[in-house]
């Protein structure tokens, strides 16, 4: 009698991939490619990547005098930094840091109330001096170093630390 068993060759010693081992495979490469994917996202938040700062020692036009009239404030970016620039009848044009020393949200300008605030917790700061008015903040808004050439306005470096503590 004949036997049609057919056989595996036993010259192949290498190890033996069975269906059950190549599944038990996938399934744990998707797990850990999901875990890394859910996980990347979340670190990233955590820790954001150190960003370089825009020219150090330089100055930015932001716009003419006529464009910031009395008793009015406008945020604008300067080397990738929001900038508040006042503009008053007691103080001139001044510029400060837009970012709330609170928490680091992006002040404005209160027109009737006639102060830079902060909209999330309500923080007032003296367009006079960035000092803080009333709310949470822990100190004033750092002024930066600005001049007026030939009816433009620049905005240079901050003269302190930026933002939340």
């Amino acid at each position: 009698m004949v036997n049609h068993k057919s056989e595996m060759p036993t010259d192949f010693e290498g190890p033996q991939i069975t269906r059950r081992r190549l599944v038990r495979w996938l399934l744990g490469f998707s797990a850990v490619s999901t875990l890394g994917g859910v996980l990347t996202p979340i670190v990233g938040y955590l820790w954001p990547p150190a960003r370089a700062r825009g020219s150090q020692g330089g100055r930015t036009p932001v716009g003419a005098v006529s464009d910031f009239p009395l008793n009015s404030g406008t945020v604008t970016p300067v080397n990738d930094e929001p900038v508040i620039v006042v503009n008053t009848e007691a103080g001139g044009i001044k510029a400060y840091s837009a970012i709330c020393t609170h928490l680091g949200c992006i002040v404005y300008w209160h027109e009737s109330r006639g102060v830079i605030q902060c909209p999330c917790h309500d923080g007032r700061f003296n367009p006079l001096n960035g000092a803080v008015i009333s709310g949470p903040p822990p100190r004033a808004l750092p002024p930066y170093e600005f001049e007026i050439v030939d009816g433009q306005v620049y905005v240079g470096q901050a003269k302190g630390p930026i933002g939340p503590i």
